[in-house]
């Protein structure tokens, strides 16, 4: 199907491909995997024709049909949602929007003139929209917005009004409608509630296609590829299976690679030592000489490259009382929409509560209100004494000095810490090296997060407030900070879509009501995460048989 064949790319002195070769082949679930910078993004824009390789071939049949799905959504306005979806659907979609055209010429009076030649277009183009299967994929449109997370006033509201996230979803829904030979999507899951992500496994292992993917969420990965692609040192490693067999099988590979290396380097080392003693020996000159020449002709095998992740350890957060925030006959509404009718709950010292529920249900409402981010129509929110709290939501990053560079940031709200120290919390959040010398304003979300959660953290609060503090985070990362705050020895309430964190670190369970909140009442689960979803049947509250 797609493949590449001694593939070279270099950007200036960077190196990203050296002699790659990799094959996707027909109906295939790849997952492409490798550390920032690898060439992972390059890699989609070789299959798209939008770069080229230095050296080597792209094959791509030309009657392939791609869909590409990336974080970069271009601009979006003076459609509805459902529109906007449709658009990438080829024929069909070019179909859609013409009769969306037709119908408001033939209500608008201006155009009465014309009135015989709109209505014989609009015929022809409505027979063939029908004979291509256009009303149905008006309902598709719609069963896939509804598995994104999308309620029916949004579908048909105007697309301009939505926020960055929800464009990327409506961008998601696009491509996947478009029903391509290959899908190529770039951390799909970054924008999706736990719920769409469970939807999106379920269409994605239906889908008959290929799937060429990168993604920061092992359990997405795990159900969704049935092959993993290592972008490796500028090579294309490929294992069969899913990520945690590729983890299992990358570790026995670098063992072997190591036992290779230090096997050849004690033989290197013999011959090196022969060739010392007898070099000026007359009678072992030949024997001298045919082992420099066999030792020149020998391979070398180089040492695996070690993936250092610097361990983040806590400094003991000072104690709180042993109630911790106190919820007490709270109402919140927008609009008509009621999100609280009365809601009352405790969070003691020491507890790790996590808030599960639908979009609208009001998780980040509720972290909002604890935080005194917002305030409540009635009710109240009363924090417990000694509390020193950290709040973690997107926003955290605009109080980010886009002028100053990571280091210079760490010094500026540390003073008093040595640079080893910043450094090492630097590491622990993967900046390392020249890293810290990046200006803010030229990082990624990711590298933001980064920055804005070691912030928080180097000097803990004793109530950590965290609103999906997983976005944008890289595996490496996520796995060192559910271990770090598996050591906190604070309280936590928490909104996460990411079953590694809500499964480390959910001691208690807030499920919220349905989509209008007022569904079904909340419910306070007393035990983990674990215990909640083997009740429950279910990963998230949102999905019922």
């Amino acid at each position: 199907m797609i493949s590449f064949s001694g593939i070279h790319k270099q950007y200036g002195k960077q190196l990203v491909f050296v002699d790659a070769s990799f094959q996707l082949n027909p109906g295939e679930k790849v997952g492409l995997v490798g550390p920032n910078g690898s060439g992972k993004t390059t890699l989609f824009r070789m299959v798209v024709g939008e770069e080229v390789p230095d050296e080597g071939d792209v094959s791509v049949p030309r009657k392939l049909t791609i869909g590409y799905f990336r974080q970069d959504v271009e601009e979006m306005t003076g459609r509805s949602v459902l529109d906007e979806a449709i658009a990438g659907s080829g024929r069909v979609g070019d179909l859609h929007h013409e009769l969306e055209g037709l119908q408001r010429a033939m209500e608008d009076p201006g155009q009465a003139g014309d009135m015989d030649g709109i209505l014989e277009r609009f015929g022809e183009v409505q027979e063939a929209y029908e004979h291509l299967g256009g009303y149905q994929l008006e309902a598709q449109a719609r069963e896939v917005l509804h598995g994104l997370g999308f309620k029916d006033d949004q579908i048909d509201g105007d697309v301009g009004a939505l926020s960055g996230g929800w464009k990327m979803r409506v961008g998601l829904a696009r491509v996947l409608l478009g029903r391509p030979d290959v899908l190529l999507m770039d951390e799909p899951t970054n924008h999706l509630d736990i719920e769409s992500i469970i939807w999106l496994e379920q269409f994605l292992k239906g889908y008959p296609g290929a799937l060429l993917m990168t993604s920061h969420d092992r359990e997405f990965m795990n159900r969704t590829v049935t092959k993993i692609a290592e972008i490796d040192s500028g090579e294309i490693i490929a294992y069969t299976g899913d990520y945690d067999f590729y983890e299992r099988e990358r570790t026995i590979r670098e063992n072997n690679q190591q036992a290779a290396f230090a096997r050849q380097q004690a033989m290197l080392a013999k011959e090196q030592r022969f060739i010392e003693r007898f070099k000026t020996h007359a009678a072992k000159a030949a024997q001298v000489q045919s082992r420099i020449k066999a030792l020149d002709k020998i391979d070398k095998i180089e040492l695996p490259k070690t993936r250092r992740v610097v361990k983040f350890e806590f400094r003991v957060p000072p104690r709180s009382g042993d109630q911790v925030a106190v919820i007490e006959d709270l109402h919140k509404r927008y609009g008509a929409r009621v999100i609280y009718d009365g809601f009352s709950l405790t969070i003691r010292r020491g507890e790790r509560w996590a808030v599960m529920g639908r979009n609208g249900a009001g998780k980040t409402t509720l972290l909002k209100m604890i935080a005194g981010a917002a305030a409540p129509d009635s009710g109240s929110v009363r924090l417990g004494a000694s509390l020193y709290m950290g709040y973690f939501a997107q926003q955290s990053l605009d109080v980010l000095n886009g002028d100053l560079t990571i280091i210079e940031q760490l010094q500026q709200d540390f003073p008093q810490d040595g640079m080893g120290s910043l450094r090492t919390l630097a590491g622990a959040f993967q900046f390392s090296g020249d890293d810290v010398d990046k200006k803010i304003r030229a990082l990624s979300g990711g590298e933001k997060s980064r920055l804005a959660m070691a912030r928080m953290l180097y000097n803990p609060p004793n109530f950590l407030v965290l609103d999906e503090p997983t976005n944008h985070l890289d595996l490496a990362t996520k796995e060192m900070l559910v271990e770090a705050l598996k050591g906190f020895e604070g309280t936590m309430i928490f909104v996460s879509h990411d079953r590694m964190f809500l499964r480390g670190l959910g001691s208690r369970v807030l499920e919220l009501g349905g989509e209008s909140g007022t569904e079904r009442d909340p419910v306070v689960y007393p035990g983990s995460y674990v215990e909640y979803v083997q009740r429950l049947g279910h990963e998230a509250p949102g999905i019922y048989s």
